[in-house]
């Protein structure tokens, strides 16, 4: 015969078990203290309406007259049956000093002695105690029956200690009806709540949900992507150390609201939002972030689940794809115009016209190299001068001149460790497609840009400036245009509105500033302004112009 051990109990089967226990010990306990409790209350009141019947029959003149007749007992018996008829008593007995007895209830022990104490009495006190007379254990009270000064008899009026216990018994059997009923009552509340508590546990036990919880914790901080829980009020309920960098929050946010957090408006409102949100890209000061929202509703709104994954690399090398794309559209391009010119060429040749070949040929030399000399001769910074050579033949693809201006001159190696190629490539290569766009299909369509350094304050600053010819920038709008997701441009596969938004998140990454304004010409004037000192270097520690080191050992 195998013996199954059984599992353990729902947490929902155990608290039901508790306190159906808590329930019948409460009731028990209260019914033992009220048995004792009405029973000595039971004792007291029959103490007292033994002493007042046994006071009140010794006060009595006819009792008193019938104590100097010659019988006592032939007026004294019947009177004391109609007062025990009519007090309730179980026995009042008359009797002699000597104790002799005139009435009681059993007439054959009238003449004979009163079983009980009689000496207090005697000295003309009244007194009360407890003893086991001709009737049984009773609860009785011994008075004096004065005639002046001179005690002339006893009157014992007593309750029997069965009739107490019988009064105490009926009131304890209607103590334990309602007990019993308040247990019923109590028992199939709290099957009805835990039945509740068992649905929201889903029957599982304290260990299981303990086992559950610890999971939880573990799996919570193991996370790197950022978990953020939103209740109905849209308070953060539980959020992982993850998502605490991902958001730049700090401190104890349980319990706030997200409109308190100091997020971007953009992220608050993505947030706040109702609808779910799929991989939808957001800024903050320093990330950028993919947010995906889900409701978590169960006939009601109970909150939100958000899950945050930081792309601020991914993006940058996105920007630096694009930025390579461009290159090879470019030297495609450039293949195609170059593969044009050499038919050209070799077309004159077979036409026997050498010298105007040579003249061509010599003419789209000087012209290609004039471009490349001029780029190089104002910035000298390699990735940036790849850069504009790129964006040059991709704007004359589009019918756009891309100048470098005059003022330009930015050599190599100046720019500290603490600015990477890569984020420069963002802030110029963002600039300059926006202005692309904007000036295609203008008149003398043109995209003017200016890289230099100068010093404003005693500090050097590294000046990004790009210009067009295009509609311009609405003042109303002069903010707005740095916000995720704005654009006048209609939306592509990939979304619009992220461009501007990721050159200001850079420059103010940096502590720079990015400010938009008129051009001279009309059209846009985007500036951004980049400090060059390197972080924990002090102006005087090294001159402005002078670049720095790069690496242990690197050239300066």
């Amino acid at each position: 015969m195998r013996l199954s051990v059984p599992g353990p109990r729902s947490l929902a089967g155990q608290l039901f078990a508790m306190q159906a226990v808590l329930i019948a010990v409460v009731v028990a306990g209260y019914a033992l203290f009220s048995y004792v409790s009405d029973r000595s209350q039971a004792e007291e009141a029959a103490t007292r309406q033994a002493r007042a019947v046994a006071r009140s029959v010794a006060d009595s003149p006819s009792v008193l007259a019938a104590t100097r007749t010659a019988d006592p007992s032939a007026e004294l018996q019947p009177y004391a049956l109609k007062v025990m008829r009519d007090t309730e008593v179980d026995f009042i007995t008359i009797m002699d000093p000597r104790g002799i007895r005139w009435t009681h209830p059993d007439p054959q022990q009238i003449g004979q002695t009163f079983r009980g104490h009689t000496e207090q009495a005697l000295r003309g006190r009244t007194f009360t105690e407890t003893y086991t007379g001709t009737l049984g254990p009773s609860v009785r009270a011994v008075t004096p029956i004065k005639d002046g000064p001179r005690v002339v008899g006893l009157v014992s009026a007593g309750i029997r200690v069965e009739e107490i216990t019988q009064r105490v018994q009926d009131q304890l059997t209607a103590l334990l009806g309602v007990a019993a009923g308040a247990l019923v009552l109590g028992a199939v509340g709290t099957y009805v709540i835990n039945a509740r508590l068992r649905r929201h546990t889903h029957g599982m036990n304290a260990a299981e949900l303990s086992r559950m919880h610890d999971y939880h914790q573990a799996a919570l901080h193991a996370v790197r992507e950022g978990l953020l829980m939103l209740d109905g009020q849209y308070r953060v309920a539980l959020i992982n150390d993850g998502g605490r960098e991902l958001l730049g929050v700090a401190g104890d946010v349980v319990g706030r609201s997200v409109a308190e957090l100091g997020l971007p408006a953009p992220l608050t409102g993505a947030l706040l939002a109702s609808e779910p949100r799929v991989d939808e890209v957001h800024l903050t000061a320093s990330r950028v972030l993919v947010i995906n929202t889900s409701p978590v509703s169960g006939g009601e709104r109970r909150g939100t689940v958000v899950t945050l994954r930081d792309v601020t690399e991914l993006q940058s090398l996105m920007g630096e794809l694009d930025s390579e794309r461009g290159f090879t559209q470019a030297l495609r391009s450039q293949a195609h115009e170059a593969a044009n010119r050499l038919h050209t060429v070799v077309s004159l040749i077979e036409l026997g016209r050498a010298e105007e070949a040579v003249e061509f040929a010599t003419a789209e030399l000087e012209l290609a190299q004039a471009l490349t000399d001029q780029v190089v001769a104002a910035v000298s910074e390699p990735v940036l001068a790849a850069l504009l050579l790129g964006k040059t033949a991709q704007a004359n693809e589009r019918g756009v001149e891309l100048m470098v201006s005059e003022e330009s001159s930015l050599d190599d190696g100046l720019l500290p460790e603490s600015l990477p190629a890569r984020d420069l490539v963002t802030i110029l290569g963002n600039l300059i497609d926006n202005a692309v766009d904007a000036a295609q299909g203008s008149v003398r369509a043109r995209v003017t840009v200016a890289a230099y350094t100068e010093a404003s304050d005693d500090t050097p600053e590294l000046v990004l400036r790009v210009s067009d010819t295009g509609p311009g920038v609405d003042p109303e709008h002069a903010e707005a245009v740095f916000q995720r997701g704005f654009s006048t441009k209609p939306a592509g596969p990939g979304g619009r509105g992220l461009g501007l938004a990721l050159v200001r998140q850079t420059s103010q990454r940096h502590g720079g500033s990015l400010t938009v304004a008129e051009a001279a010409g009309g059209g846009a004037e985007f500036e951004v302004r980049l400090p060059l000192r390197e972080p924990g270097t002090a102006a005087e520690d090294r001159p402005f112009g002078v670049p720095a080191a790069r690496g242990a050992g690197g050239d300066a």
